[in-house]
């Protein structure tokens, strides 16, 4: 397989969990393979103690359902695989349905690059409930890990203030797959630029870089001071051949004093037009401190805090069904998951979500909504986890958050391009109350349940209970 493959998952069939497969062998032999489920995707809690999330990897989730095939390899391996009590863990019948295999799902989601909350679904995947269950581990591995990372980025986008951002992660990441995944979500989530040559061939994102220490210990040595005096020569070197100098880095040392030593140094030079970048283990919380201190800086790369999303490794998407039904003729029922931690328990219901803007498109508030149980009241939600909470939403307008991507197993109304992703995130966080974008202490955006929703979630709480 080339390295550029490994970006398209011709093999996601079996980049999944082990229960995946065991779990759908038991659906082909219980008789259910015409059972449909509805699974929703989401997080709990926002990530990094923020006040929101960017949704990313929707972009590549039509591609994934594509892939969706168990090839002759993959039959053979799976067929070598033994139960722990001896012998094949796979029937030779299930095989057989393995490799005929092709997904007939149906997949709604939050275009890529929009915001989401906990709770509300960035994904609502329809279809065989076997289907839907063979597509869980390596959607969630998609979508995780680059909401997770496009979220850090915009955080420290926001941070930088207009200065522009550059991916610098790669050494740091997780592999070149998981380098690949920081540059794409990273970009969409505000970065200008990546060192990752290769995502900048495959995505089009613009490649930046400067150079190693290895550069400066065969010419110079590691003083900043005489390095600035050393970049003034060489600027008013370049001046006499008709160019000019564009900016030096900071590496290492006390990034706000060195910065306003180099400003003074090459303002004094005449030499206003030289910018300044650094680098040096950033995040949002340096980079604020920063500019709190007056640093004169230009722009900044970003490496390892921003490739391994320090200090959240994961985001803790789910995948839960929310109703069943027996055939598509069949009206869904709705499901829920009861648990003793609150936070656990699940919504049910064929579930999707109006935002509510006001008049200058500031997000009022998320109503999760099943049409199967509307009670017509659009103007008040129920809060997810308080139900005494509600919230007046009366006046403003609604959209649907979720648009189809994929039909019977097909991409439809897909768009592709990590640059519209990248606008609608930059216009997405523009529109964002500040309150919420601000890292200590977000004001909380209103998520809640439809009125009827919320009374139906309550009475399968109260029957499974006994009450």
């Amino acid at each position: 397989m080339a390295l550029t493959d490994r970006t398209v998952p011709t093999d996601v069939a079996l980049n999944t969990d082990l229960y995946e497969l065991t779990m759908a062998q038991g659906f082909f032999e219980s008789g259910l393979m015409d059972a449909q489920g509805c699974f929703n995707v989401f997080f709990r809690e926002n990530p990094f103690g923020g006040g929101y999330a960017v949704a990313c990897g929707i972009g590549q989730i039509a591609e994934l359902v594509q892939n969706m095939r168990f090839d002759d390899e993959s039959i053979s391996y799976l067929a070598s695989v033994k139960a722990p009590g001896g012998g094949p863990m796979f029937r030779a019948a299930f095989l057989d349905y393995l490799r005929d295999f092709r997904p007939h799902l149906d997949v709604w989601a939050v275009p890529e690059g929009d915001l989401v909350f906990p709770r509300e679904p960035m994904v609502r995947v329809q279809g065989p409930i076997i289907e839907c269950q063979l597509l869980e581990t390596a959607l969630l591995n998609l979508v995780n890990f680059q909401t997770l990372v496009a979220t850090k980025a915009a955080r420290v986008v926001y941070a930088a203030e207009g200065h522009p951002v550059s991916d610098f992660g790669l050494r740091r990441a997780q592999g070149y797959d998981g380098g690949l995944a920081v540059a794409r979500a990273s970009f969409i989530g505000g970065c200008a630029s990546t060192s990752n040559v290769l995502a900048g061939k495959i995505y089009g994102i613009p490649v930046f870089g400067t150079h190693a220490h290895s550069w400066v210990m065969a010419f110079d040595t590691y003083d900043v001071h005489q390095g600035i005096q050393n970049a003034i020569v060489v600027a008013k070197e370049m001046e006499d051949v008709g160019e000019r100098l564009a900016a030096i880095r900071i590496d290492s040392g006390d990034l706000a004093r060195l910065s306003k030593d180099t400003r003074t140094a090459f303002d004094e030079a005449g030499l206003p037009y030289v910018k300044i970048s650094v680098s040096n283990d950033l995040d949002e919380y340096t980079i604020q401190s920063l500019f709190a201190q007056g640093a004169p800086i230009d722009s900044f790369g970003v490496g390892t805090k921003l490739a391994t999303c320090d200090p959240q490794p994961a985001l803790g998407g789910v995948y839960k069904l929310s109703a069943t039904r027996v055939s598509d003729d069949e009206p869904w029922r709705p499901v829920m998951k009861l648990s003793e931690q609150v936070y656990k328990r699940t919504i049910p219901g064929v579930q999707r979500v109006l935002r509510f803007r006001d008049a200058s498109g500031v997000p009022m508030g998320d109503m999760i909504v099943d049409d199967a149980v509307d009670t017509g009241e659009r103007g008040c939600m129920v809060d997810l986890i308080d139900a005494i909470a509600t919230y007046r939403l009366k006046g403003y307008e609604s959209q649907d958050l979720l648009t189809q991507i994929v039909a019977d197993g097909e991409p439809i109304n897909v768009e592709n391009s990590i640059l519209d992703a990248r606008a609608r995130c930059k216009e997405a966080i523009m529109h964002l109350d500040p309150a919420t974008k601000r890292f200590l202490n977000p004001q909380i955006y209103p998520v809640g349940l439809e009125r009827g929703l919320a009374d139906l979630r309550q009475r399968l709480a109260s029957e499974e209970r006994g009450e």
